[in-house]
């Protein structure tokens, strides 16, 4: 929209003179808001410090919220997500993969970019965590647990930096027990898994509609 002006010329030493004498109040607010952001970060960061060999973090997304612990007994892993978490790698990360009575899946940076439809669910972060396959951490219904690339491209069964999924069904996923790195667990939140996974999807079982991480953020015990 075009703005008009008025000049007035008799005006102009009253608004020079107005705009002199409000310097100190327009400052003030400028000032106020910085400290306000400072505050802000050193609270985020806080939150993010002593997490405990547990963390706890609230997943927040389209379709609700939910709580996942993750294990001490996976630190590659842990730490990974966390650093992800902490530094806002997940924000607005669509799921896009979704099948009903299987799991969820998420963690591709490219699901942020539309234009990159063709390619989703081949993106990460540009690195592989090493396997931490643990025999007592089985699929049930809201395992937490790392995607990754095949064993004929990928024989250590390497996870991905980033992507990982949330199982559904533990009957549908049990067949993956001792081939992925589980590495947490919803402890909050498990309907949540289900209205995700009942979202309509296309013949890829991409959800037709976004779904999508809005935030992460640890959980105070």
């Amino acid at each position: 929209m075009k703005r008009k002006y008025l000049v007035i010329l008799f005006a102009a030493a009253a608004i020079v003179g107005a705009c002199k004498n409000n310097a100190q109040s327009v400052a003030e607010p400028a000032e106020e808001e910085e400290q306000t952001q400072t505050d802000m970060k050193e609270e985020n960061t806080n939150l993010w410090t002593n997490l405990g060999e547990e963390p706890l973090l609230k997943i927040s997304t389209t379709d609700g919220d939910m709580v996942i612990k993750l294990y001490k007994e996976t630190p590659l892993h842990r730490d990974n997500f966390v650093k992800l978490a902490r530094k806002g790698f997940y924000d607005n990360i669509l799921f896009h993969r979704i099948i009903n009575g299987f799991m969820i899946q998420c963690g591709d940076p490219l699901t942020k970019d539309s234009t990159q439809v063709a390619r989703f669910g081949t993106g990460g972060p540009g690195y592989t965590i090493p396997a931490e396959i643990k025999p007592e951490f089985t699929h049930k219904k809201g395992a937490v647990a790392a995607a990754r690339r095949g064993d004929a491209v990928n024989p250590a069964k390497e996870s991905s930096g980033s992507q990982f999924y949330i199982v559904q069904s533990e009957a549908g996923c049990s067949h993956l027990d001792g081939e992925y790195t589980i590495f947490g667990e919803v402890v909050e939140g498990l309907p949540v898994i289900d209205v995700i996974a009942a979202e309509p999807t296309d013949q890829r079982d991409r959800p037709l509609k976004k779904v999508e991480i809005l935030s992460i953020a640890p959980v105070q015990k």
